[in-house]
């Protein structure tokens, strides 16, 4: 009976749409740039370049055109152990009047703590200056993992941060502190005045949505504007969400996934806490999230792309509106752990990989 109910979960939370394998094998991936250290972030500059960081703490501009790579001076002090590093860089959206970029990481605090810091710094030649420190995670600790880091913009002046539950579970229900939300800020690092808790004692003025376990997609919907988030459950309990102010997405109370030992979490569904757009069973691990709205890849405009770590493929998601009705595996035979998705100004899709690859999809 146990594993006739675990068959039906599996069935019913993988999705009900089917999955093809590759079917779009007119396209491959194409590696432009071939490091030895995970590639977690990366966003493109105006004048054709890219920038990417390293877990490792380094940060680097890179050149398709020459293959030129340079190693930017100035990047702060990074924690890199586990999940921690230099995580993501996003491309100010006023970058050619300011030439500032954002970036996270994790910050070592004390011996053997750290936690989740946004900074912004100017990019000057090969170097990063003016840097400035806009949130750092409050009540850090010695887990080296679920740090979030993801960095969105709206089309309103406002950019979105996540931070995981960095393993404090229960932290991701309390308002009192930053673990398991997702935090909404001004291009300076204020806190917008309609943020919804901002002047309620004992709540943080900077949270946006709360009840997340380790939310690492994170992107803007090209038609919409709508905040699209991708999160990590435990053993299953992956999920698509989108994103909304004051909204509990449920972690721990509710997930479809469950401890990596076996037994439950919690419930499913509760009153009160949002239902995901879609979850998997058994997890693909979704680290980044990004609509294509480029015009390289026929038939793909507005798909979701997921690069997924554990089920090793970029997945595919054909949308009508908030409801996914095709699924698609692609690359699976590269074997790689996809770390990053992003559409670029070009037209094309670019990944990267934790096994240092930064590339394309192209035509075969």
């Amino acid at each position: 009976m146990r594993l006739f109910f675990l068959l039906l979960i599996s069935l019913s939370a993988s999705s009900v749409h089917a999955v093809s394998k590759q079917e779009s094998s007119s396209y491959k991936f194409e590696t432009l740039l071939e490091r030895k250290e995970v590639i977690w972030g990366f966003d493109f500059l105006p004048d054709g370049k890219v920038i990417l960081t390293q877990r490792d703490g380094k940060m680097l501009t890179f050149d398709p055109a020459t293959k030129a790579v340079v190693e930017l001076k100035g990047v702060p002090k990074v924690y890199s152990a586990g999940q921690a590093g230099l995580l993501d860089v996003r491309v100010h959206p006023d970058f050619k009047t300011n030439n500032q970029i954002f970036f996270s990481y994790s910050e070592p605090v004390g011996d053997d703590e750290s936690t989740t810091v946004l900074g912004v710094a100017t990019l000057k030649g090969s170097e990063l200056t003016n840097f400035k420190k806009l949130f750092s995670g409050h009540a850090p600790n010695d887990n080296d993992i679920h740090y979030g880091s993801r960095i969105e913009f709206d089309l309103k002046g406002h950019l979105f941060l996540t931070m995981g539950d960095r393993d404090q579970r229960h932290k991701a229900q309390d308002l009192a502190f930053h673990q398991g939300k997702i935090m909404r800020l001004n291009l300076d690092g204020s806190i917008p005045q309609d943020n919804p808790y901002v002047k309620q004692k004992d709540k943080k003025p900077e949270i946006w949505s709360y009840g997340h376990r380790n939310p690492q997609g994170l992107t803007r919907h090209p038609v919409t504007g709508e905040i699209w988030e991708g999160e990590m459950g435990p053993r299953g309990g992956d999920e698509i969400n989108l994103i909304k102010p004051e909204k509990n997405y449920g972690w721990p109370v509710i997930t479809y996934g469950r401890e990596y030992y076996g037994p439950k979490i919690g419930t499913t569904a509760k009153a009160g806490m949002e239902q995901p757009l879609v979850h998997w069973v058994p997890s693909i691990s979704p680290s980044a999230i990004a609509f294509y709205s480029g015009d390289k890849i026929s038939g793909f405009k507005n798909n979701l792309f997921i690069a997924t770590l554990s089920a090793t493929h970029v997945r595919r998601l054909v949308m009508e509106e908030t409801k996914v009705v095709k699924q698609e595996e692609l690359f699976a035979d590269l074997d790689y752990r996809w770390r990053n998705v992003r559409s670029g100004p070009d037209g094309y899709l670019y990944l990267s990989t934790d096994e240092g690859r930064f590339g394309r999809v192209v035509k075969k």
